[in-house]
C-alpha cells in the first residue's frame, strides 16, 4: 500500500465550508398587512418562515389616510434592495392586492413567488355595503376603490397560491349576506381570479388565518415549490 493510500480520510472533504453556507444569499420574504391592521399581526407567520430558513421583513403602511399606491412604490423599492437569492412576498386581505400591483408588468425585480392569505381579488362586497352606511367610506378611505374593485386577472410570471379561510366570524356578517362559504369578511369565490397558480381553503377566520399554523405550512410549501402540497384524499 502507497503512502499517499495510508492517509486518514478527512471527514469534511467535499462539504461546502461553514462560512461559505453562511454567506450564500438567502430567500427573502416580504410581509405586507390588510386594511386597519399593522405588522405586528404578522408576527406569528413570519416567526414560522424564519424556522424554515427564510430572512423576514415586514412593510408597514398606511392603508386608509394613503391607499396603496405608496405602498406599492416602497414595496418595488424594498425588493430591489435585497441582496436574495429569491424575494417572495405575502399578502394578507388588501395587503395581497399591494403585492400583486407592485409586481405587474414590471420587469428586472428580483424572482420569488405570491401568497394571498384572505385576498379580495375580485372585490369585497363587504366593503361594498360599508359605503352604504354614513361615513362608510370614510372607514376605507383611499384604499376603497381597490377593495370594491378588485384586481385584473394575473398575467404575470411570478406563480400566485391563495389561501381562503372558511370559518364564518367577523365584520361581514353584521354588514350584510356574504357568499357561502366565507371568513367573516371575503367569500372564498372573492378569493378565486383567472392566472393564479393554486388555490386552498382552510377552516379559518379572516384575522384568524394569521394565527393558523395550516395556513404557515401552506404558505412555506408553496414558497418552495410554487404550488402547494396535493391535498389528501
Amino acid at each position: 500500500m502507497s503512502r499517499a493510500s495510508r492517509r486518514p480520510i478527512d471527514p469534511r472533504a467535499g462539504r461546502t465550508p461553514r462560512a461559505a453556507v453562511d454567506s450564500a444569499p438567502r430567500e427573502h420574504v416580504i410581509l405586507l398587512h390588510g386594511i386597519w391592521m399593522r405588522g405586528i399581526t404578522l408576527l406569528p407567520l413570519a416567526r414560522r418562515l424564519r424556522q424554515a430558513g427564510y430572512t423576514v421583513e415586514t412593510i408597514d403602511y398606511a392603508s386608509v389616510f394613503r391607499g396603496i399606491q405608496p405602498a406599492v412604490a416602497r414595496l418595488r423599492e424594498r425588493m430591489l434592495a435585497q441582496d436574495a437569492a429569491a424575494v417572495h412576498l405575502v399578502g394578507h386581505s388588501l395587503g395581497s392586492l399591494v403585492a400583486l400591483e407592485a409586481t405587474r408588468g414590471v420587469r428586472g425585480l428580483p424572482k420569488g413567488g405570491i401568497v394571498c392569505i384572505g385576498p379580495p381579488l375580485r372585490g369585497s362586497a363587504v366593503a361594498r355595503a360599508l359605503t352604504g352606511f354614513p361615513g362608510g367610506r370614510l372607514l376605507l378611505g383611499q384604499s376603497a376603490e381597490p377593495l370594491i374593485d378588485g384586481v385584473e386577472a394575473w398575467k404575470g410570471s411570478r406563480p400566485v397560491g391563495v389561501i381562503a379561510g372558511k370559518l364564518p366570524f367577523g365584520l361581514g356578517i353584521t354588514l350584510g349576506p356574504l357568499v357561502a362559504p366565507h371568513d367573516g369578511t371575503v367569500s372564498v369565490e372573492e378569493t378565486q381570479l383567472a392566472g393564479i397558480s393554486d388555490h386552498r381553503t382552510v377552516a379559518a377566520s379572516h384575522t384568524g388565518l394569521l394565527f393558523s399554523s395550516e395556513v404557515a405550512d401552506l404558505t412555506v410549501a408553496f414558497l418552495r415549490a410554487g404550488q402547494f402540497a396535493p391535498t389528501p384524499r
